[in-house]
């Protein structure tokens, strides 16, 4: 039987190829690296108390960030899509800038704002408040880079909800936030969760801009990824690899859990449906 799709076999190959080329190959020999490092040495690596420490960092920074970002990511979102003002394409457009932007760029320019002499940071050093060189700088770096993702995986959805839906919830007395969780919500979700997980992911894995704004302290302000890197630079290559390899498998872990959410939410509506 002839393929529905011309060139299938070709354009199917091409893809495996550059899957394993890509992708595949360069997370094999990471995890090869990895493996010759050993069950007791890779729990003592994973157990030190700065590796520890730089867990804690990334972690509990990206989920501040991811948080910040689901709010005002749907906020931005629905704006965009509902409503009309003079200099909204502009606004759509910056939605973009940190896609395009250096992530070093940004890192940069935050710590500059952000310093104790900076625009902002000189407002909030009167209040005590310290941004740059602290947890609360490398949540504000991680935010920049990842709000994209949740806008733009919630904005088309919202752009293809039928208002219809909505004003008959209204009509039949539903206030507008009971129309908001039961009619706009369930229909938001999968892309608000596809989003805020790409946002977390992102986050996890973001170093330029973080590198400058962070101070890098370790146990106060060491990312992940920065201890990472100094492996390489004392040329422990084991450590490197058995860092990388958990952050991996880890991100693996979070792509799986919210694939499963995402289908077990389709099978409810279909259910209810």
């Amino acid at each position: 039987m002839s393929s529905v799709i011309p060139g299938f076999r070709l354009s199917f190959g091409i893809t495996l190829t550059y899957l394993c080329l890509i992708v595949l190959l360069p997370v094999a020999a990471l995890l090869l690296q990895a493996a010759d490092v050993g069950l007791a040495r890779y729990i003592a690596i994973m157990t030190s108390p700065r590796t520890l420490a730089s867990f804690q960092v990334t972690f509990t920074t990206a989920a501040i960030a991811t948080a910040f970002n689901a709010i005002y990511g749907l906020a931005l979102a629905w704006v965009l899509v509902r409503y009309e003002f003079p200099g909204k394409r502009l606004l759509d457009a910056l939605v973009d800038v940190p896609f395009a932007l250096p992530t070093a760029v940004a890192g940069l320019a935050l710590t500059a704002i952000f310093a104790k002499n900076g625009w902002y940071g000189a407002q909030l050093a009167q209040w005590g408040i310290q941004v740059a060189y602290a947890p609360a700088g490398i949540a504000c770096a991680m935010a920049f880079t990842s709000i994209p993702f949740v806008v733009r995986t919630v904005q088309p959805v919202l752009e293809d909800l039928a208002g219809d839906v909505e004003e008959a919830a209204t009509t039949l007395g539903a206030s507008d936030f009971r129309v908001f969780r039961t009619v706009i919500l369930p229909a938001l979700f999968p892309a608000f969760l596809a989003g805020c997980s790409l946002a977390f992911a992102r986050s996890l894995g973001e170093f330029g801009a973080v590198v400058f704004i962070a101070g890098n302290q370790p146990f106060r302000t060491e990312i992940v990824a920065l201890l990472a890197f100094i492996r390489l630079e004392e040329y422990d290559y084991p450590a490197a690899a058995a860092i990388a390899a958990t952050m991996l498998g880890l991100a693996f872990l979070l792509l799986l859990t919210v694939n499963a959410i995402q289908a077990w939410h389709q099978r409810r509506a279909i259910r209810e449906d």
